[in-house]
């Protein structure tokens, strides 16, 4: 009888598992993707046009953070980051007024690293600021990833 019992009890905590794993995937996968049935009827996820620009914008970040770090040149500001405004999102009710104003506080953060070098850092950290509000609000997966572009 023991035995039942835990066999029973460990089958439940299992499923249980499996079941809070799947929808914190589910939540990630909202805020990134576009679904789409392949021929087999297999469901296959396609990063929006929104998604991919901010994994662009990540990846720009990560290496402008090493550059103000290292104090090297800083460049240009990258033109694609103003796609911001007009990228299209997985759910297009997300660009709201709200959006738009966490979108233009990150643009204009981001310029001012480029116009004012001296003040790079603070500059740069406030258009960090931006994405996590707007990401609080909006679609809260990607923050503990955003949080990383910090500098210290």
């Amino acid at each position: 009888m023991k035995k039942l019992i835990l066999l029973c009890s460990f089958a439940l905590l299992s499923f249980s598992c499996d079941k809070k794993a799947d929808e914190k995937a589910t939540d990630k996968e909202a805020c990134e993707t576009d679904s789409k049935v392949n021929k087999d009827g297999f469901e296959m996820y396609e990063m929006s046009e929104m998604a991919a620009l901010m994994e662009q914008m990540y990846v720009d970040n990560q290496r402008l953070k090493e550059r103000i770090i290292k104090g090297d040149t800083i460049g240009k500001f990258p033109q694609h980051f103003i796609k911001i405004h007009k990228a299209v999102m997985t759910d297009e009710t997300d660009k709201d007024a709200f959006f738009e104003e966490q979108a233009a506080k990150f643009i204009k953060a981001q310029e001012l690293i480029y116009e004012d070098p001296k003040n790079a850092k603070e500059h740069f950290n406030n258009g960090i600021d931006a994405c996590i509000q707007c990401h609080e609000v909006k679609c809260g997966g990607p923050i503990p990833k955003i949080k990383k572009l910090y500098i210290e």
